[in-house]
């Protein structure tokens, strides 16, 4: 112990000796002033950016530091502080444009900038490799402020989401270099389809609330921006290989050419994912392939990125049910069926399978300093299905008639007697649900950047044609039916377009004027039938056209207080069309058809910075119209629905902190501290009397909390490195009590839990290698029992009210680890 406080007031001591403040300018050729342009301390993690002047204030922690000085479309400059004199001006720092366009600019009209009045945070290469062991993107993302991350396997891996302040995927935009990427029709984005593709992303801005304008589906409560690797400038092969508990292996292999003399670069990374997962049969066999190519000029950028990814997964989307929590946490009751003997039995290939692939192609072209274009193209194909066994089922169900077996003569005597027919109405069912699906379109963007303004003006076109459709492949009792019968098929064509313009304007020196507005215009025709019959025995008939036109307009301020304290405030809309699944629940009953959800954003803001502390605060209130919940409700059809809530609200505080007492000792996190309501909450629920006649009920409730909204979100990482090339982390999560319905009833609340990793990675160079990298995990290291998901519902009987309720159990300790070569 007193080794430890020895070597700390050491670390201080030093820290105090070496330390130095540095102040200059950061301008263009021409002598202005580079706003938001980065200055680090090389070889630390010790940065500002530049103020509204260009100006920048930096303590340093070694003696003669080198600082690196990085702004898009410049080329990078180091600058030695060769003076170790306690206070120095360095002057200005002049920066050139890159002979080479960088990627960067393909972004640079759907990001928030340095001065957008905006709740963000950019994560960018190096943090996402930190965290890159095992599991998928969303956890490799959940340090980052108001984010839950969920597991359906309970490992991290698979089928994987996300929340942002309690929103849901279907509500957050995410775009890849530009491109939007969410499903047409769910408006989500399934990571499982893309294995492995954090291993290729250069960087990602996370905004939450509505943001600033960006192509796809609505920014309805957050967005996610990702831009691809940025090509090396040398060759390099990089191969890793990573496993753990729960038979996990991850296998990677990235090699590219670097940047050739005539500007051309060529990428590849192969990825190979498998696992057994923490729920039974919830195995994980997932495999990508991502190529890039790109041709760079000195005022010109063109770039080909092919994604594909292959994916297998046991089906385990329905989880845990709630009597078997402390029987069998890991049981999953999908594909399992009793055979003759009364013996449970699993079916082999309960399986979700998928495969997509995209293609992507952008230019971009530097008109002068001031201007820039960008256009891009792009194309996906989607085609999977998933299989389940299925007992006993009602042949009527799938518009099959009866099947009917003849009676068997019977000799009574001496004479022969037809015994009577045996009529069969149900079978057991395999069954494959499947979809084919295109998604193509393109975008533009306009950048115009000046000394004191800054204008993007950028859209996107697309259109998404799918098919849904489903096969019967086998049957215990088929009689005349042949293989693969189709007994549903429908289509759904989606057609958006969104224009967009932002202004951002140096009012007077250290104020930021910005203005956004957002038009966006979507046609959705649904044709065919489902695979619900109607009440009546018919087949329900979605043929139905939905058109929407909405405008989202947006406005701040963005304020440098001093050169380590900025401010800002911003006001927001956003309107959302509903989903597929909420037109088709709502098929029959014109009455119920689900109407648009719009969104009223306000974002305060303050952030300080110095070498050693950072600290950021964000004040929201997100105003919801009709914003779309599950309420128990029926159709007059018979079927759940979504309902439109006439007022409901999110209000909260984000905090974040950064703390580096010395040179190897960080500590970082943050707190979201939140109310989400439902301001006048009816609940419908089924009501059973003494002799079970059932009756649809409703109950007026007041104000509920909104589902899936914890008030209280916390994450938090503090990193030691003893040695060179030795980080420790220790990674911390907490997620408060949220309710998993609307009705704020503890019977449907998820336990709050807390849980902490242990990692451990050690870089190291060789003659062979320019660097070996080992990672050890000790994921959920203090053993926690918790579940991080859940659904369900309720009824009555004989006015007691009832529960039924399904989790997601997630693995208690677990270890994963690896090995990281690059040539």
């Amino acid at each position: 112990m007193k080794r430890i406080l020895l070597i700390t007031f050491l670390s201080f001591f030093v820290l105090q000796i070496y330390s130095q403040e540095v102040r200059g300018r950061v301008v263009d050729p021409g002598g202005d002033p580079l706003v938001g342009a980065n200055v680090v301390e090389k070889g630390t993690t010790n940065g500002v950016i530049t103020d509204a002047a260009g100006y920048f204030v930096i303590t340093t922690t070694k003696p003669k530091p080198v600082l690196l000085f990085t702004f898009v479309g410049y080329l990078e400059y180091e600058y030695r502080v060769e003076r170790e004199a306690k206070t120095q001006n360095i002057g200005d720092i002049k920066m050139y444009i890159s002979r080479m366009m960088r990627p960067e600019v393909i972004v640079t009209a759907t990001r928030a900038d340095e001065v957008a009045p905006v709740a963000n945070t950019t994560v960018d290469a190096a943090s996402l490799s930190a965290r890159n062991v095992t599991q998928d993107l969303p956890y490799m993302l959940e340090l980052t402020p108001s984010f839950v991350a969920t597991s359906e396997t309970g490992t991290g891996i698979g089928y994987t989401n996300y929340r942002i302040r309690g929103t849901d995927p279907t509500r957050i935009n995410v775009t890849v270099n530009g491109m939007p990427l969410n499903d047409a029709e769910s408006q989500t984005v399934f990571w499982v389809n893309m294995p492995d593709f954090g291993s290729s992303v250069n960087s990602v801005q996370i905004t939450r609330g509505v943001g600033t304008s960006t192509n796809g589906a609505a920014s309805f409560g957050g967005s996610m921006n990702f831009l691809t690797g940025n090509p090396s400038t040398k060759p390099y092969a990089q191969v890793s290989a990573m496993g753990g508990s729960y038979n996990t292996f991850k296998q990677n292999i990235s090699v590219g050419t670097g940047l050739l003399k005539n500007g051309l670069s060529f990428d590849l990374r192969l990825s190979n994912i498998s696992s057994d997962g923490y729920v039974e049969n919830s195995f994980t066999k997932n495999q990508a392939v991502m190529f890039t190519t790109a041709w760079r000029k000195e005022k010109s950028l063109l770039k080909f990125n092919f994604i594909h990814g292959r994916e297998r997964n046991g089906i385990s989307w329905w989880g845990c049910p709630d009597y078997m929590l402390d029987v069998d946490r890991t049981y999953n009751p999908a594909g399992e069926y009793f055979d003759k003997d009364g013996n449970r039995q699993y079916y082999e290939d309960q399986t979700d399978n998928y495969i997509q692939t995209h293609y992507q192609l952008f230019y971009s072209f530097m008109i002068n300093k001031k201007i820039d274009i960008n256009a891009g193209i792009h194309y996906t194909r989607g085609d999977g299905y998933y299989e389940q066994y299925k007992e006993d089922r009602v042949l009527e169900e799938y518009g099959l008639p009866n099947v009917i077996i003849p009676g068997l003569p019977v000799i009574s005597g001496t004479d022969t007697i037809a015994s009577p027919n045996i009529v069969l109405t149900e079978s057991d069912i395999i069954q494959r649900k499947m979809m084919g699906n295109d998604f193509y379109g393109g975008t533009f963007a306009v950048n115009y950047k000046s000394k004191k303004l800054r204008v993007n003006i950028g859209g996107a076109g697309n259109k998404y044609d799918g098919d849904h459709f489903g096969n019967i492949i086998w049957m215990s009792n088929p009689g005349d039916v042949e293989k693969d019968y189709e007994w549903y098929r429908n289509t759904g064509t989606k057609t958006s377009m969104n224009v967009f313009t932002k202004l951002n304007y140096q009012v007077v020196n250290y104020l930021f004027v910005y203005g956004d507005v957002q038009y966006r215009h979507i046609d959705y025709d649904m044709a065919g039938y489902d695979y619900d019959l109607m009440p009546d025995g018919s087949q329900k008939d979605l043929t139905k056209s939905h058109t929407f036109d909405f405008i989202n307009p947006k406005a701040g301020l963005y304020y440098f207080i001093n050169d380590k304290m900025k401010t800002y405030a911003s006001f927001a809309v956003s309107n959302r069309e509903p989903t597929r699944t909420n037109f088709k629940d709502a098929t029959g009953d014109p009455n119920k058809t689900p109407l648009a959800e719009k969104l009223n954003d306000i974002e305060f803001g303050y952030m300080y910075a110095n070498p050693s502390f950072n600290f950021g605060l964000n004040l929201y209130y997100m105003d919801y119209e009709n914003q779309l919940v599950p309420t128990g409700e029926k159709s007059s059809v018979g079927y759940d629905i979504m309902t439109n809530v006439p007022e409901s609200y999110r209000a909260g505080i984000e905090f974040s902190v950064g703390l580096k007492p010395f040179s190897a000792l960080s500590i970082d996190g943050n707190v979201t501290l939140s109310q989400n309501k439902i301001k006048n909450f009816t609940s419908w629920a089924y009501a059973y009397d003494e002799m079970w006649n059932e009756t649809l009920e409703s109950f007026d409730l007041g104000e509920t909390n909104i589902a899936y909204s914890p008030n209280i979100i916390s994450s938090g990482i503090v990193s030691y490195k003893p040695i060179s090339g030795l980080n420790i982390s220790w990674v911390s999560k907490y997620v408060g009590d949220q309710y998993f319905d609307n009705t704020s009833n503890e019977n449907r609340m998820l336990d709050a839990y807390w849980v902490n990793n242990l990692q451990l990675d050690y870089s190291f160079n060789t003659k062979l290698f320019s660097q070996v990298q080992l990672k050890f995990m000790v994921n959920n290291i203090l053993n926690v029992e918790y579940s991080n998901n859940a659904y369900g519902g309720i009824w009555y009987e004989q006015v007691a009210e009832q529960t039924w309720a399904y989790y997601y159990p997630q693995a208690g300790i677990n270890f994963m680890g690896g090995l990281v070569l690059t040539f």
